[in-house]
């Protein structure tokens, strides 16, 4: 890539997994991620669509803490990627009590990334569960433990090899998509099938 050419900026788009991605890595397999930050200095994204088998009162409970949302009860904890599965990632609408000043922090939680574009936030601190607790804190969640990354330039490596599909992202397939079906409904953004992926590779 020249100097000239404008920077790649994905935040706020799907990445859906294409399938020569099953031979490099099992576990990105028909993955969808949501990338909440994309710069020439790497990306970093949450898979949406691979739960782990709990859900949000189990994990809750895990920090002594009981989900107060009759809404979000039974709702899946997802495998957010490969790297630091221990720890927790709350993707989940934009939390603003007040037109923002440009530059300002309006999240009225502690780490926080504002999600250009998107209208979504991505906290890492136990006060968005605190808040859940309490019956509060964002209309729609998605948790995840662990994330995804990409170092400079590895992204592009990966989309350059067909790795990757890329679409903006929708935040009816996130929050509303029964989990089985997010990776067809992201597909669908781009008109495709998963039964067309293999004709597909090959081709930017």
């Amino acid at each position: 890539m020249s100097d000239s050419s404008p920077t790649m900026n994905l935040t706020h788009h799907f990445l859906i997994a294409m399938p020569g991605l099953e031979e490099a890595s099992s576990f990105f397999s028909r993955s969808v991620v949501y990338l909440c930050e994309h710069s020439e200095r790497g990306a970093l994204g949450l898979v949406i669509n691979k739960p782990m088998g709990i859900d949000l009162d189990s994990l809750l409970e895990k920090v002594d803490l009981n989900l107060g949302r009759k809404d979000l009860s039974g709702a899946p904890v997802f495998h957010g990627g490969p790297l630091q599965t221990e720890r927790g990632f709350v993707l989940h609408d934009a939390m603003r009590p007040h037109e923002p000043i440009e530059g300002e922090d309006t999240s009225p939680y502690a780490s926080t990334m504002q999600i250009a574009a998107g209208g979504l936030e991505m906290t890492t601190s136990k006060d968005v569960l605190e808040a859940l607790s309490h019956g509060a804190g964002p209309r729609r969640v998605l948790v995840t433990l662990g994330y995804a990354s990409w170092g400079e330039g590895q992204l592009e490596s990966e989309l350059a090899e067909n790795s990757w599909l890329t679409v903006e992202a929708d935040p009816q397939v996130i929050f509303d998509a029964p989990a089985p079906e997010r990776y067809d409904q992201a597909l669908a953004l781009l008109g495709l099938k998963s039964w067309m992926l293999s004709s597909t590779a090959g081709h930017a």
